[in-house]
């Protein structure tokens, strides 16, 4: 076995790791309780966007900027 090889493998295993744990966060996230106020301006989020977003802590102005 060539340990340039064996490098490259160990690269590729970790980034698969961060990205699955990414994946994680992220739908730990989205699972996570909302907010009725947004956490960057102080903002009532309106009842659609908690409806359609359960888990959205921010209002829509917000969100966009950040997007």
């Amino acid at each position: 076995m060539k340990t340039g090889n064996l490098a490259f493998e160990l690269a590729d295993l970790r980034a698969e790791q961060e990205r699955q744990a990414g994946i994680l966060r992220a739908q730990a996230a989205l699972e996570g309780p909302g907010s009725s106020a947004c956490r960057q301006c102080g903002a009532a989020i309106e009842a659609r966007r908690r409806e359609a977003l359960p888990s959205a802590i921010t209002c829509v102005a917000c969100a966009m900027e950040t997007a």
